[in-house]
């Protein structure tokens, strides 16, 4: 079979992606892209620039690569921070990865996000089609990523497919700074320090998703046939919507003795820019998208495998 090729494999969904794309495809078949090579995996691993065109070609044409799940990017607070490098990393890069899948016949995958909302975008049961008017340049350059992903679907035929992630809570992945990563940093200070400083305010809905069930809907997605596709920007992806206080509920359930205090900073902003749910009609029906965690099963799940981490590294 022609090879799979996952950039940002290190990333918070990579992470996780990589270990199902593994088991269903067979590990040999998987390639890793990543800025470092001194991991140890089970994988084929390369070491590359998204950014760079040249040796992406050289890493597609030595694998006969089918298919790509690219990943690689800089998300919300990172692009607040740099914005030219966000433009370049996830708009240069990802138009190098369109190219290299137009002339190598490649199914591609490329992740949105719910970044591409704004202040402007209703935010109840966010549509699938609606006001698109992003406040940061990470929701900038999902938006043109999305444009980008369409034009070369009718342009050149190029079958692309896309998902506007939610929030996303991992525990294979360290948390970065991103604005939904409250939903993953709350674990760790809850089984370390029994006590978490929230950077967003109570009542603070936003969607979220388990990576679990990101996982399985990203690998559907690809796995669809063509014609089931009727979005080639990128398609509306929801499982679960809470705020912080309600995390908190569930944790204490677990462990009374957490507590949580909120100091809002400059994450809430852009929190307060995104949907507190959105509306995936349009993928269900489609292609059959469907979630099977809740916030209880979620959370359960996450401190029993963070507890596990955590207790290895600490006996390493």
């Amino acid at each position: 079979m022609k090879k799979i090729l996952v950039t940002g494999a290190f990333g918070l969904v990579g992470s996780d992606l990589v270990v199902e794309l593994g088991r269903k495809y067979g590990h040999d078949n998987v390639v890793l892209l990543a800025h470092e090579t001194k991991r140890q995996v089970d994988f084929p691993l390369e070491k590359g620039d998204v950014r760079d065109k040249s040796t992406l070609a050289k890493i597609i044409k030595k694998y006969n690569v089918g298919q790509i799940y690219h990943l690689a990017g800089l998300l919300s607070v990172g692009g607040e921070k740099n914005p030219p490098l966000a433009w370049d990393i996830n708009i240069n890069g990802l138009r190098n990865v369109l190219d290299l899948a137009v002339n190598h016949k490649c199914r591609l995958f490329w992740p949105s996000s719910i970044a591409v909302f704004g202040p402007t975008t209703p935010r109840d049961k966010t549509p699938q089609h609606t006001v698109l008017e992003p406040t940061t340049m990470y929701g900038v350059t999902k938006l043109a990523g999305e444009l980008l992903c369409q034009y070369y679907f009718l342009k050149y035929g190029l079958d692309v497919r896309s998902l506007r992630y939610p929030g996303l809570i991992a525990y294979k992945a360290p948390p970065g700074d991103g604005t939904t990563e409250y939903s993953v940093h709350i674990f760790y200070g809850a089984l370390k320090n029994k006590s978490y400083s929230c950077f967003l305010k109570k009542g603070t809905v936003l969607p979220m998703m388990f990576i679990t069930d990101a996982v399985t809907g990203t690998i559907g997605l690809m796995e669809a046939d063509p014609g089931k596709i009727s979005v080639r920007t990128s398609y509306n992806f929801s499982a679960i919507n809470f705020a912080p206080e309600e995390l908190v509920l569930e944790i204490k359930k677990h462990m009374p003795e957490f507590k949580c205090s909120y100091k809002p900073d400059h994450r809430q902003k852009i929190a307060d820019s995104w949907p507190k749910s959105i509306d995936d009609a349009v993928a269900r029906k489609d292609w059959g998208w469907r979630h099977e965690y809740n916030l209880p099963r979620m959370t359960t799940v996450m401190l029993e495998k963070l507890k596990e981490k955590l207790s290895r590294m600490k006996s390493g």
